[in-house]
């Protein structure tokens, strides 16, 4: 399976997704704020970034942006983790670099639907009807994710 990095201040949730994604057979490591979450991609090369935006130091816009800019890690797919979810929140992700974005708080099937969408484009890298097609199924996403949050 893949490894994929955690970049969440939040411990708990940090432990929970490291559970739910080496449940599923993927193997994972974490960082708890973007500095150290750059640091780790550089040198860990995850297949997978889930990156919470709310960071300490260095905020997960970014350290997306620096990852996306550095030619090490350029390649490495980031999905945002946010209680944000304004249309602001999401053109910023976009912008930064992310590939969709998954609301906190989320569903266990959710995430784990996300993580293999990302990493099966992957495997046909900005490519092809299978890439076409799950780009458009992680627009759907995220869009239904915006359309169904209650602000208030």
């Amino acid at each position: 399976m893949a490894h994929i990095l955690i970049i969440d201040d939040h411990r708990d949730i940090r432990v929970l997704i490291e559970l739910i994604l080496a449940d599923a057979g993927h193997t994972v490591s974490s960082a708890y704020d973007g500095v150290r979450g750059v640091q780790r991609a550089v040198s860990d090369q995850p297949d997978l970034i889930l990156m919470d935006l709310a960071l300490p130091f260095l905020d997960g816009w970014a350290a997306t942006r620096q990852l996306k800019a550095n030619p090490v890690t350029r390649h490495i797919p980031v999905v945002a983790l946010t209680v944000q979810i304004t249309p602001d929140a999401l053109a910023r992700a976009r912008t930064a670099g992310c590939v969709t974005v998954i609301p906190k708080p989320f569903e266990i099937d959710r995430l784990l639907h996300e993580v293999a969408a990302v990493l099966a484009q992957q495997v046909q890298p900005g490519g092809g009807q299978a890439g076409r097609s799950a780009q458009r199924r992680n627009d759907a996403l995220t869009l239904t994710a915006l359309a169904g949050h209650d602000d208030g």
